[in-house]
């Protein structure tokens, strides 16, 4: 059953290619979606597909880029069209 996740990363997580990584992590899980930077320095990520997966990436995103410093990740389910690729915005 395909789902889509909704969730914003805080800490050191602009300019350390955590959305290069995240599109990366998601490539490799089968997801689509996308990533991108916000104003306030976090950054967001919608992902969709098999749940399992999702569940994956969002442990990932605890972690992040090797040079990252997640502090906080807030993540919800959202009922949304899934994109068809996952990319960086």
């Amino acid at each position: 059953m395909t789902a889509c996740l909704h969730c914003r990363v805080s800490g050191r997580v602009q300019g350390v290619w955590f959305r290069a990584s995240t599109r990366e992590q998601a490539h490799r899980l089968g997801l689509t979606g996308y990533v991108k930077n916000l104003a306030d320095g976090r950054v967001e990520v919608l992902a969709c597909g098999r749940r399992g997966a999702l569940e994956s990436l969002q442990a990932w995103l605890w972690r992040g880029s090797e040079a990252a410093a997640v502090s906080e990740v807030e993540c919800r389910e959202i009922e949304t069209a899934a994109p068809e690729v996952f990319t960086v915005v």
